[in-house]
């Protein structure tokens, strides 16, 4: 029931998301992305070239991030991570900086090919220093990604200092959106992030016998190592995709997954598709309100949902004290 109204709010929220933006044709002209014959050049331009890719790609890094949120939350069994404790993130900002301040140029994919670049190379680094023995240690993986993404942070904010004129570019990629961004981003984003939701989708099974804890995995079966290295590699993977197109944005993946779970969505084959159908509705309509809200200026995507979540992450830390 859940999972076909959540279908039909991603397609209306599609279509809303298309139609709403500087112009006259707005709502009802949107449909006329089904019959492009109505439309002008203009306007086929304008909805189908520039708001309609822009629609599906925060779509996908919506969804991509709160996937990830909910599979990261289930191996650590913790409500309050979220796809950015690999450090993945800050792998993924200092990439785009330094592809920013070196001046290399490779077309219009030059910053997000830095950003995935490092983002990925982050994600291995984080794994290799978390493996004991055999074994990856959840609180050691937790550990890593937290001490490298200070690590790359402190690059970052050197990147910052010596910006000069590029500084506004890179603060503004840091912070995450949308802006300039078409056809050729989703092609990119599209094949990674598909590759790794199918990984991820693989394991419900495994990733239900976490619930009951790793001894109780091992009981049933579930080679826990093993399983776990190819979730995070999984992570990393989508995570990376999505960071290298969007730049930083906080919160969806730690409040989808977390809100389902309170409806009862323990179940991760069902978890799953719901996380992603949400957090891209999320994402979507916070990418509309940022465009739109103070218009003819654009906020940074990733300011909204920190605004949003916030209050959200200051009631589960409340939540979480008052079970100690």
């Amino acid at each position: 029931m859940l999972l076909g109204l959540t279908v039909c709010g991603a397609f209306l929220s599609m279509w809303f998301a298309t139609g709403v933006g500087e112009g006259r044709y707005r709502l009802q002209d949107s449909l006329s992305l089904f019959s492009s014959t109505s439309l002008s050049s203009t306007e086929y331009t304008i909805l189908f070239k520039i708001r309609l890719p822009r629609v599906v790609l925060s779509f996908l890094v919506g969804g991509g991030l709160a996937v990830c949120g909910a599979a990261l939350q289930g191996i650590f069994q913790n409500p309050l991570v979220d796809p950015y404790v690999l450090g993945v993130s800050s792998g993924a900002a200092l990439g785009a900086v330094i592809a920013i301040l070196s001046g290399v140029y490779l077309g219009l994919l030059t910053v997000p090919l830095f950003a995935f670049l490092f983002a990925t190379l982050t994600s291995f680094l984080v794994l290799r220093l978390s493996v004991v023995g055999k074994k990856i240690p959840l609180e050691v993986l937790l550990l890593a990604g937290i001490a490298v993404g200070f690590f790359l942070s402190a690059f970052i904010s050197l990147g910052m200092f010596i910006a000069g004129e590029n500084l506004h570019q890179v603060v503004f990629w840091t912070m995450g959106g949308f802006w300039g961004r078409g056809w050729l981003e989703v092609k990119m984003v599209l094949p990674f992030l598909s590759g790794g939701l199918l990984v991820l989708s693989l394991f419900t099974r495994e990733l239900n016998t976490f619930l009951l804890g790793e001894k109780v995995s091992r009981s049933l079966g579930v080679d826990v190592e093993r399983v776990k290295k190819w979730l995070m590699l999984a992570v990393s993977l989508v995570v990376a995709s999505c960071v290298s197109v969007s730049g930083i944005i906080g919160f969806v993946g730690l409040l989808v997954p977390h809100i389902l779970r309170l409806f009862g969505y323990q179940d991760h084959r069902f978890l799953l598709p719901l996380s992603f159908l949400s957090g891209g509705v999320v994402l979507l309509l916070a990418d509309t309100l940022a465009r739109t809200v103070l218009h003819p200026v654009e906020l940074p995507v990733g300011i909204v949902t920190s605004i949003l979540g916030s209050p959200f992450f200051i009631y589960l830390l409340r939540k979480k004290k008052r079970e100690l």
